[in-house]
């Protein structure tokens, strides 16, 4: 028996190495195995291709997103200084882009002169006050404010600060009322019918209300705020809030149920299960509505202070409007396409703002 194991031991021992080398060996039909191994290392020579394709696609969408925009944009100022002339109005010929743009200029260097009077007004005030205090004659100090006429861009910086003002009345009013119009049917039904009476109403009727209201309310002779500015600020707010609490109710209703009831679970009060839970889900609503009250709010505040007389972009049109002169009808043109302007950069502001809410929110 055990010479027999030995001898079986000793097969087995002796079969082993070869039958490895045997499978390590390769077999002629193995050939094409070799090839394709051949091929594997060929497949770089076509990444050449991939990267054309790959620039291509890169110059299509540059194409797209530049080129073609500036080509849009060469397009319309060529037919604008083509059809120009060919238009007679009251204060003669349309101006076309060339006109438009010396107007531009001119408005920025009567703001340079205006800012030179001013700064020559505080100095010859200053060199008077010095020298009254130097004869002994404190008394004869004066600290008198520069009464100019704003200019362009002091008009600009007053419809800036009148629509920031408005926008964010309306969004401190509308955003609390949208969660809890979201969180609550029934109050939900109760102010349905009053947004959507409320919501189309136009500037220009909420104007004289707002204007008798606020002049029984602000009876100061010196107020913190002009009056005028109080009613274009007001006016925005009322016509601009509609958006941000109607997407805040969107918001605040289609958040995930089992979000609601972990905070049950959990006991979480009102505030806490606002904070925590409804506010950072709501938050991609929220500021979507903020984008679409922020354009209607600006597109609101040219009407309102052309009515309530508030220094801003708006005044500059209608006074430009009533003044008549050859230069006026260019100057409101180059007026219209600031306001564009402006108007297009706080809707990017307002967009930058609303995808870092969506990439960074909680829920």
């Amino acid at each position: 028996m055990s010479k027999d194991t030995n001898a079986m031991a000793t097969a087995f021992a002796n079969s082993g190495p070869f039958e490895q080398s045997k499978a390590c060996t390769p077999e002629v039909g193995e050939a094409p195995v070799l090839e394709k191994r051949a091929g594997a290392e060929t497949e770089p020579a076509e990444t050449p291709g991939i990267a054309a394709t790959a620039l291509a696609g890169k110059l299509s969408t540059l194409l797209r997103s530049l080129v073609a925009p500036v080509i849009g944009i060469l397009a319309f100022l060529f037919l604008w200084a083509a059809l120009a002339p060919q238009v007679d109005t009251s204060l003669g010929a349309l101006p076309g882009p060339v006109e438009v743009g010396e107007q531009g200029v001119a408005l920025y260097e009567e703001w340079g002169a205006a800012k030179d009077l001013e700064a020559r007004f505080y100095a010859d005030q200053d060199a008077r006050n010095e020298a009254a205090i130097a004869a002994g004659n404190p008394g004869a100090v004066q600290a008198f404010e520069y009464a100019g006429p704003p200019t362009f861009l002091d008009q600009i910086a007053t419809s800036l600060e009148t629509v920031a003002l408005g926008f964010l009345l309306a969004t401190l009013v509308a955003v609390p009322i949208g969660l809890l119009a979201g969180l609550s049917p029934v109050f939900n039904a109760a102010i349905n019918p009053l947004v959507q009476i409320m919501k189309p109403v136009s500037p220009l009727a909420w104007l004289p209300i707002v204007t008798m209201v606020i002049s029984a309310l602000i009876t100061s002779a010196d107020p913190i705020l002009p009056k005028a500015f109080v009613i274009s600020a007001l006016v925005v707010m009322l016509c601009s809030l509609w958006p941000t609490l109607i997407n805040t109710a969107v918001g605040a209703s289609s958040i995930d149920k089992d979000l609601l009831n972990v905070g049950r679970v959990l006991k979480l009060g009102f505030l806490a299960k606002l904070s925590k839970l409804v506010l950072p889900a709501s938050l991609p609503y929220i500021f979507t509505g903020m984008r679409l009250s922020l354009g209607v709010g600006w597109m609101v505040l040219i009407a309102a202070e052309m009515l309530a007389q508030n220094p801003g972009l708006g005044k500059f049109v209608w006074d430009e409007f009533q003044n008549g002169s050859s230069q006026s009808l260019a100057r409101i043109m180059f007026a219209v396409i600031v306001i564009g302007l402006i108007g297009f950069l706080l809707d990017r502001l307002m967009m930058i703002l609303q995808s870092l809410a969506s990439k960074n929110h909680t829920v």
